[in-house]
């Protein structure tokens, strides 16, 4: 697949200039595909935010590029908000970020900003809500009558009403009960095998990002400590742990089955593939005791 989002030496430092200098993101290098899925995980001030933050041109790079499907987003720094309706973020707790009189207003904004006609606008917005599971009688209420996982699914549909080509959400699912998080992360995975859009997903969910990711960029210290395929990362469980990281619980029990001599696959990553795994293993001893 083509490379749609590249970064080169990309390197942010806040305070730049002043006895304050820190770096927040270090010569990161990167390459992302069209149609990926990527988690990214880090500890807290591990860079994550600055990273995606410059992804989108919210923030511009003190040195190195990043490059959209090859052009530098800030060849032409007046045009940055075209970039912005092509990568689009969802902050953590975007429902903060609602203030129309309609949910349905509220996620036309995209849209209209980017100056469709209002035919179109509507299509878009109405479709977001259904990729992210709003019930149309919704969509004619003030966002502050909805409960907190409905203001988290109106916020999330209006930025994919702009239906961006890269969509990076940060911390989506933070704040939501086990059931709710779960539904929501179905949501975002069913819109990405429809669009085959780029998402990238920032999450502290080793579970999550487990469950949804195709490849795992792991940030520590400013720096691309590892990219690689999600079962590559989290096998290299020791590695993450010194960073404060952890590996999937799953993926733990089953490494500790396999070094117990258990035949069981390296790098198991959720609950399904290891009771596929394991049911093998159970008709055995089964038909071990009947003899």
């Amino acid at each position: 697949m083509p490379t749609i989002l590249e970064t080169k030496e990309l390197t942010y430092e806040y305070g730049k200039g002043t006895s304050m200098t820190k770096t927040a993101v270090d010569h990161v290098n990167l390459a992302i595909e069209s149609g990926e899925f990527i988690g990214i995980i880090g500890h807290t001030g591990s860079g994550k935010s600055t990273l995606i933050q410059q992804l989108n041109g919210l923030l511009r790079p003190t040195s190195g590029q990043v490059l959209l499907e090859g052009e530098d987003i800030w060849k032409e720094p007046k045009k940055i908000r075209r970039v912005r309706f092509r990568v689009g973020m969802v902050f953590q707790y975007p429902e903060h970020q609602l203030f129309e009189e309609t949910v349905l207003k509220d996620i036309s904004f995209g849209p209209r900003n980017m100056g469709l006609s209002e035919e179109e606008i509507l299509r878009k917005a109405k479709e977001a809500a259904e990729f992210v599971g709003m019930k149309p009688e919704l969509l004619e209420k003030s966002p502050f009558e909805l409960s907190g996982g409905e203001k988290r699914r109106a916020a999330i549909a209006g930025v994919i009403a702009m239906d961006p080509d890269v969509l990076i959400l940060d911390e989506p699912t933070a704040g939501l009960d086990p059931h709710g998080r779960d539904v929501l992360l179905s949501q975002i995975q069913s819109y990405h095998r429809y669009r085959k859009n780029t998402v990238l997903l920032v999450s502290h969910s080793m579970e999550d990002i487990a469950r949804v990711a195709d490849r795992v960029l792991v940030m520590n210290g400013g720096k691309a400590a590892m990219f690689d395929t999600t079962a590559a990362v989290f096998a290299r469980g020791e590695e993450l742990e010194r960073m404060g990281l952890r590996v999937p619980q799953i993926t733990k029990i089953m490494n500790r089955l396999r070094a117990d001599g258990y035949p069981v696959a390296d790098g198991v990553l959720t609950l399904e593939e290891a009771i596929r795994q394991l049911a093998p293993l159970r008709q055995e001893r089964r038909l071990l005791r009947a003899q």
